[in-house]
């Protein structure tokens, strides 16, 4: 069996754990051939590549720079990257017949790629869809909605879920959302696909690091709240700031915020000019690095802009959860992530505005060890259950039968 899959993720090495990286190493111990294409972003100045690792295939196509840039060059990179993979696997993949391609959102562009196979080989086409573009960039006000650029992405988003022959969703308010709002869609093609990844041993998954917390100058008996992953307008960075400005509030705790992104500048321009008590900033870390900081973590955050109609679900719950750290939430009111939390008792959920009930509720967190405990294990529960990359291998695996 010949897998392609389309990601705009990095899949340089693909022994890193992630929830791409993961599938794809679960799927090959399968006897699965897969074959990744991915891109090599300008600003590495390296070439188009193609390596193969067991029975893993890594194609590195030479692309813009879609990340840590700018939303201008993010959005030429994006409309070029689809003639690029193109070039890219006619060239290097003329020659293998794939019985399944699947394919991430975002990008939404890949229409033209997966249509090659789809018509050449007939192959099965499978969507995962993790991003609903071009509504959330209109939700935060970044595109125009009935505006000339939204007609066209939302021309390509129908597109690509007409070709689909599945789409796999992360949950059931996803599902919802675009059936209400794409009526034509066969609600027979969509299905639940949420992220999921290879569990570490729960047993290895607290310990007790002051080297650590002297490095991020953590005190040693502090609760400690992270928030680790991107920093941009997705994530609301104005109530971010106000949560900065109000933590010293949370008795014996501090808050250290662990990303990258378009908002990194601004949230380091307010922690310098304002210093708050209690608050660390760390711009990047390896992953290694970052998941030694989870195992430390009393406390998972996770923020997005209140402004959101459509349900998002951010990946970096699935970390939280595997490190047995109860959650936090601050997001718009549509999201079912505050539903999942309760329905799995781990964690805590506010609206991204109410700057009150954060702190309410971060003081209940800081003060409940016993609580603090029982989310977490109920969480690294639910992981199993729900999150396991086994359970969602099985799914791609069913529709190549």
């Amino acid at each position: 069996m010949n897998v392609l899959f389309l990601t705009l993720s990095n899949m340089e090495n693909i022994y890193d754990r992630g929830i791409y990286s993961d599938l794809v190493r679960e799927l090959a111990k399968r006897g699965i051939n897969i074959h990744v294409v991915f891109p090599r972003e300008r600003r590495e100045m390296l070439p188009t590549e193609l390596v193969t690792i067991d029975n893993i295939t890594l194609l590195k196509v030479k692309t813009g720079n879609i990340t840590k840039t700018d939303f201008i060059e993010k959005g030429i990179s994006t409309l070029t990257i689809e003639s690029q993979y193109l070039r890219a696997v006619k060239k290097y993949f003329s020659d293998i017949h794939f019985d399944l391609i699947m394919y991430s959102t975002p990008p939404i562009t890949f229409e033209r790629v997966v249509n090659y196979f789809k018509k050449k080989h007939q192959t099965k086409t499978y969507l995962m869809l993790k991003d609903i573009f071009p509504q959330n960039a209109v939700d935060i006000g970044l595109i125009k909605n009935g505006g000339v650029i939204w007609k066209y992405f939302r021309k390509k988003e129908k597109k690509l879920y007409e070709i689909s022959d599945m789409i796999g969703c992360m949950t059931k308010g996803n599902v919802q959302y675009i059936l209400n709002h794409n009526p034509n869609i066969d609600e027979q093609k969509l299905e639940i696909f949420p992220n999921s990844i290879e569990p570490i041993d729960s047993k290895t998954t607290k310990s007790t690091n002051y080297e650590l917390k002297d490095k991020y100058q953590i005190p040693h008996r502090a609760n400690l709240f992270i928030y680790g992953g991107n920093l941009g307008k997705p994530q609301g960075p104005d109530f971010l700031l106000k949560v900065i400005e109000n933590f010293y509030k949370v008795d014996n705790s501090f808050l250290l915020i662990v990303g990258s992104g378009t908002e990194y500048e601004k949230i380091k321009h307010f922690i310098e000019t304002t210093h708050p008590k209690n608050v660390g900033l760390v711009q990047f870390l390896p992953k290694i690095e970052y998941d030694q900081l989870l195992k430390i973590a009393d406390v998972g955050l996770i923020f997005l802009d209140r402004r959101f109609t459509i349900p998002n679900f951010p990946s970096r719950l699935t970390s939280y959860l595997e490190y047995s750290i109860p959650i936090l939430a601050a997001t718009d009111k549509h999201t079912d992530l505050k539903d999942i939390l309760n329905q799995s008792k781990s964690g805590l959920w506010c609206e991204s505005e109410d700057i009150d009930s954060f702190i309410t509720l971060a003081r209940k967190l800081a003060n409940n060890e016993m609580l603090r405990k029982e989310m977490g294990e109920n969480g690294r529960n639910y992981l199993e259950e729900h999150y396991d990359v086994r359970k969602t291998a099985n799914t791609i695996i069913k529709h190549l039968k």
